[in-house]
């Protein structure tokens, strides 16, 4: 049996830590700063983690990250 491709558009936004959750990085952090306060900034700039029930999803579709 052949490899599974994996969805590239999905490889290049998330990647699975070697404990198995996966990591993400926050929407709304481009452009539109000005209106945005430094708190809000100073969050979006670390990374988030994507819950359980949807993490499955993400894995299927990258199964060798």
């Amino acid at each position: 049996m052949g490899k599974v491709k994996s969805h590239k558009a999905t490889a290049k936004r998330f990647t699975v830590t070697k404990s198995g959750k996966v990591k993400m990085s926050h929407q709304g952090r481009r452009h539109k700063l000005g209106k945005k306060d430094t708190k809000r900034k100073r969050i979006l700039r670390k990374a988030g983690y994507i819950s359980e029930a949807n993490a499955a999803n993400i894995k299927k579709i990258i199964p060798y990250a």
